[in-house]
């Protein structure tokens, strides 16, 4: 079988798919949209599945009240090995509809490429399963598990817990976590490295009440001034992240992530500069970087001539490889008690701490990936920093010690994933699919 050509051939029935799952306002969060839409696009995945030949495929409802699609499809040979699909149905919001190009649930083709709320993150990933899995039809040597769950996005642990209660469900040899993507169209590549996260509240306050500041200005502690000193502590005058305790010195040897690329591809204005004295990959995916997410304080409009008494910043500290997240945890916690000024009083409220990630590249199953990738895309797989946190990859790690875990996926830099005008280009669900086609048929024979 010419798995090229039959991939070029069935990519007609890709877009009419894809429209259908992105229009389910699959946000899994009952407070914006209604659950029933993230019931809709499980069954959805679930049916799709079941007629790929997962028998068993069922909703498994996870200890956070979302349902994961999972099931198996068991190959003629019993001992070769398993490989575990994975993937999310849920999306983020679509934030201020206003600042869309094309309506966020109608997936809309714009100069090439797919315009659509999850048409990259990550539902773009499953109809690349769906491609991948009927192009090779009944020849697939290997198992095969799926898990597509649904509360990714909200970052409640769902899927995390329900490994941890159910080990043998999801155990297999290698597994597939299609929640990242290349570094540019065309260019393939395997994610290696996560960054961990914590996120933190910090509130200070240093009076009663609010004081008219013509009175008592002057004396008068001002807590959202003690609220802007302390966040301005965590970073030097380059912009590097400096938290005693944290090495801001690393460098990383991967995919380089150029320096024009990145200010095209973050949206940087003219004349502003780049953060840090290291390389954008180094910021990137070696070193801590710590973002103030929001702050509590009067606005501009209808603030009055008074001393703010209480301000509060929310931050987010992504930590590297070979940081302990809870050891920086520590650290911010202490450096932002110990730098809030003039004696104000100062709470951190912990929201979440979550362990960077780090994969082995040197398994049957990488090298499997390398060359179907080298095939797929007529280029070699290259290795990538990922900036954003996937704790379940840390959940499955622990869980499987022996499994190789590859990410991998269709949302490159243009795909605007979580912002407006998410995107996906086509060409990349097609080279992808064909790259996990091509994987999951000579997969078997490397690893006997």
């Amino acid at each position: 079988m010419d798995l090229h050509a039959r991939i070029s051939e069935l990519m007609a029935t890709v877009q009419a798919e894809l429209e259908e799952l992105v229009a389910m306002k699959s946000v899994a969060d009952p407070r914006q949209f209604p659950p029933e839409e993230c019931t809709r696009a499980a069954e959805w995945v679930r049916d799709k599945f079941t007629e790929l030949g997962f028998a068993d495929a069922r909703l498994e409802l996870t200890p956070d009240g979302s349902r994961a699609v999972v099931g198996q499809r068991i190959a003629a040979d019993p001992d070769a090995p398993t490989v575990l699909l994975y993937a999310h149905y849920d999306v983020q919001p679509p934030l201020d509809e206003s600042a869309w190009r094309t309506p966020p649930f109608e997936l809309t083709e714009v100069d090439g490429r797919w315009y659509g709320r999850g048409a990259a993150d990550c539902k773009g990933n499953i109809v690349m399963h769906l491609l991948a899995l009927r192009a090779l039809g009944d020849d697939i040597p290997v198992h095969l598990k799926l898990v597509v769950e649904g509360s990714e996005e909200q970052g409640t642990g769902g899927l995390e817990s329900f490994v941890e209660a159910n080990p043998d469900v999801l155990r297999a040899d290698t597994i597939l976590v299609c929640d990242t993507g290349n570094a540019a169209v065309g260019r393939p590549a395997a994610t290696v490295s996560l960054r961990g996260m914590v996120n933190v509240v910090v509130t200070v306050q240093a009076l009663a009440s609010e004081v008219h500041s013509g009175m008592f200005g002057g004396p008068a502690p001002d807590a959202l001034a003690a609220l802007i000193e302390t966040l301005a502590g965590l970073r030097d005058e380059k912009g590097n992240t400096t938290i005693e305790g944290l090495d801001a010195t690393r460098t990383w040897h991967g995919e380089p992530y150029p320096a024009e690329q990145f200010r095209t591809d973050a949206g940087v204005l003219e004349g502003v500069e780049l953060l840090g004295d290291g390389t954008v990959s180094d910021m990137l995916w070696a070193r801590p970087a710590v973002t103030v997410l929001g702050i509590d304080c009067p606005p501009v409009t209808g603030s009055s001539a008074a001393i703010v008494p209480r301000a509060a910043a929310r931050l987010n500290l992504r930590i590297p490889p070979g940081t302990d997240a809870n050891q920086a945890h520590d650290a911010l916690i202490a450096q932002l008690r110990g730098t809030v000024p003039w004696g104000v009083t100062v709470d951190v409220r912990t929201e979440a701490v979550g362990s960077p990630f780090e994969a082995s590249t040197d398994g049957p199953g990488f090298r499997a990936m390398g060359a179907a990738m080298q095939d797929a895309y007529g280029t070699a797989m290259t290795m990538l920093g990922q900036g954003g946190s996937i704790p379940l990859c840390n959940v499955l790690a622990d869980t499987y010690p022996e499994a190789e875990i590859i990410l991998m996926g269709v949302e490159e830099p243009l795909a605007l994933i979580h912002a407006p005008n998410e995107s996906v280009d086509p060409a990349e669900i097609e080279h992808l699919a064909l790259s996990l086609a091509l994987f999951l048929r000579g997969y078997g024979p490397e690893v006997r």
